[in-house]
């Protein structure tokens, strides 16, 4: 299994498994009993992993997901921390 996305944001998470689903690549989330531990302050990133035959299709398809996103973000749904 390779690591695919590191990331505090559950709402990405959850989008990026329905992509990854929806296309026929089964992904799991560890550390996610971690972060609940940890008060869901969003310290501890979660980790979505895919079988390495899987990987590199993955890849693109959460490259499509980020540039999708950014260019039109949901309301409510930073994707960086600057105000500037």
């Amino acid at each position: 299994m390779k690591e695919l996305l590191r990331t505090n944001d559950v709402t990405l998470l959850a989008y990026a498994d329905a992509v990854l689903k929806g296309e026929g690549i089964t992904a799991i989330v560890l550390d996610m009993n971690a972060s609940i531990i940890e008060g869901s302050l969003g310290i501890l990133a979660r980790r979505m992993m895919v079988l390495d035959e899987d990987f590199d299709r993955a890849r693109e398809l959460i490259d499509l997901v980020r540039e999708e996103l950014e260019k039109s973000p949901p309301a409510g749904l930073p994707l960086d921390d600057d105000d500037d």
